[in-house]
């Protein structure tokens, strides 16, 4: 009796896997001839779905637990197969445990910038990165989709495939989104939580689940930021002169190491500063013709009488929009507050101004 034990436990395997390293995604349990014992006692720890596949075909997915493999144990193999005979193997099968534990702080990033259309900028090219979490959530889809007959899955052989959905996901959501690149550091977790929504169909495919996706940074090319940079100093700087002045001052701290010396700084300054009293001159002037200043505004307030009736008051700005609108001509009669009558706008020295360049129309 003692004996028949002793040959009985020779059969009995014990079937388990332990992960070789935090990248293991399928494995395949290494058996002589592929042949699995009656009585066998299969060890699926959490995290883990072992498969059992019989001449390449799935047939049970087992999860947690500890089993003995009986009939009861495996109905579909069994239904194959069946169990012939008490202690010799009535099959041959192979045996794959997966990994399901979540896969985190897994990072993503854009390889080429994408296209961006922007509402400010126009046509720019952007760059991001960031980490994305996810699993396998369904074993069986899992292994027909993409292990097959390999003996072994690493993460790594995913990361790839996994870095182009994210970046796909994160292109059709800006594409969408049409918020401006000056505003997108305020809608991370908005857009992140979009292409998570978006990349669930593709990721169960292949019987994966996308647990979390984080934006860490986007980014516009250096060379546009610098030009953003530039753009925020005149805007903080107000004034033209003054700041042109501050970098021209800059600048000649760096020509000072350079070849010239003093030489050179103080002839890049006067420059500098000859150009920027020239571009604030300009800036504060808009000539009505070239080498013209406007004619002075006219100071006071005024009523007009339009259409036969008496408008206003109207100070300068408001004469000169009316001008321009021509409601305000030569023969209209105008009116200012100290004056002894109503007269003809070209009458009045302060309003013929505006028809200075003007000649009068020809006599009948």
């Amino acid at each position: 009796m003692e004996i028949w034990k002793n040959i009985q436990g020779e059969f009995i395997d014990v079937i388990q896997w332990t992960f070789e390293d935090e990248f293991s995604l399928a494995h395949r349990f290494e058996r002589h001839d592929h042949e699995i014992k009656m009585g066998a006692t299969l060890v699926v720890r959490e995290g883990q779905n072992a498969i059992f596949v019989n001449e390449g075909k799935l047939a049970d997915v087992f999860g947690p637990g500890t089993y003995t493999l009986s009939t009861r144990n495996l109905p579909v193999l069994s239904t194959l197969q069946g169990w012939k005979h008490l202690f010799e193997s009535p099959f041959k099968a192979e045996v794959y445990f997966i990994n399901t534990i979540a896969r985190i702080n897994r990072k993503w990033g854009t390889s080429n910038p994408i296209l961006l259309r922007d509402q400010e900028l126009g046509v720019v090219r952007i760059r991001s990165f960031g980490l994305i979490a996810w699993q396998i959530e369904d074993a069986r889809r899992f292994f027909e989709s993409l292990v097959g007959t390999a003996g072994h899955v690493d993460s790594e052989d995913l990361d790839a495939h996994i870095k182009g959905w994210v970046v796909e996901g994160l292109s059709e959501v800006l594409g969408a989104a049409k918020i401006s690149a000056f505003d997108l550091a305020t809608h991370y977790l908005a857009l992140a939580d979009q292409m998570r929504s978006s990349l669930t169909l593709k990721f169960s495919e292949f019987g994966l689940r996308c647990l979390r996706i984080v934006i860490e940074n986007i980014s516009l090319p250096p060379e546009v930021e610098a030009v953003v940079d530039k753009r925020t100093g005149m805007a903080i700087a107000g004034d033209m002169t003054a700041y042109l002045r501050f970098n021209v001052a800059d600048k000649a701290g760096e020509a000072l190491a350079q070849p010239g010396g003093m030489a050179g700084a103080l002839a890049g300054a006067g420059a500098g500063l000859a150009l920027g009293r020239q571009m604030a001159g300009e800036m504060e002037m808009t000539p009505s013709s070239p080498g013209e200043r406007p004619p002075p505004m006219p100071r006071g307030i005024w009523h007009v009488s339009l259409d036969g009736k008496a408008e206003g008051p109207f100070d300068e700005a408001g004469l000169k929009r009316l001008t321009d609108q021509g409601r305000l001509r030569r023969e209209t009669l105008v009116w200012k507050s100290g004056s002894p009558e109503w007269k003809q706008a070209v009458q009045v020295p302060e309003l013929a101004v505006f028809w200075a360049h003007i000649p009068p129309p020809l006599p009948a």
